[in-house]
């Protein structure tokens, strides 16, 4: 049964019930471990309310929560960054330079990636969803938290480097190369299918 949203905070009392589900489910969606996702929910929760004064209803409470959320994984992407080593410098250079055009851009040719249909109705799918966790899991930690942090959060070069401890020579690369892994691995696993 759906709850109506406000810009008034509820009681806090009610998160877990209203927003636990939607927010576990983000979370693990970027760091594919149920127990760090189970943590940065928590403490998510204790943030907002030791911040519940705070709230100015400028969104809803969704999405304030959220934002605070994002912020703990941001956190957690800065703390486990020093802690894991960065193997994708050494990576081989991007083994398909003919894709691409010298602006980066997919040339339109028998290379380019398949009609996808409706990208649309298939992002809206869970089942897509799913299958963006396989491959987002066939990546290297970093460059998947790259992919994620960019293209699906939306956050700006700047942020995602200073988060990664990386430059942004090294950002595109790893943008580049997580988008060469997805579209294979979405090709055969997501629209590969929904073409048969």
């Amino acid at each position: 049964m759906g709850h109506p949203m406000t810009n008034v905070p509820g009681r806090p009392d009610q998160w877990v019930e209203l927003h636990g589900d939607y927010l576990f489910r983000f979370a693990l969606s970027r760091l594919r471990d149920p127990k760090t996702a189970e943590d940065l929910l928590q403490e998510t929760f204790l943030a907002a309310l030791q911040s519940l004064d705070r709230f100015e209803g400028r969104s809803t409470e969704r999405s304030w929560l959220t934002g605070i959320l994002k912020h703990k994984i941001l956190d957690h992407f800065r703390r486990s960054g020093r802690e894991v080593e960065f193997a994708d410098r050494s990576d081989p250079a991007d083994p398909h330079p003919e894709w691409f055009d010298e602006d980066g851009h997919w040339k339109l040719d028998d290379n380019s990636p398949a009609d996808w249909a409706d990208p649309g109705r298939a992002l809206e799918q869970s089942r897509f969803w799913d299958a963006m966790g396989r491959c987002l899991g066939g990546l290297p930690a970093r460059t998947a938290r790259a992919f994620e942090l960019r293209e699906i959060d939306g956050e700006e070069t700047v942020a995602i480097c200073k988060t990664l401890e990386i430059t942004p020579t090294n950002l595109w690369v790893m943008l580049h190369r997580a988008r060469m892994h997805l579209r294979r691995c979405l090709e055969i696993h997501w629209f590969g299918r929904m073409r048969t």
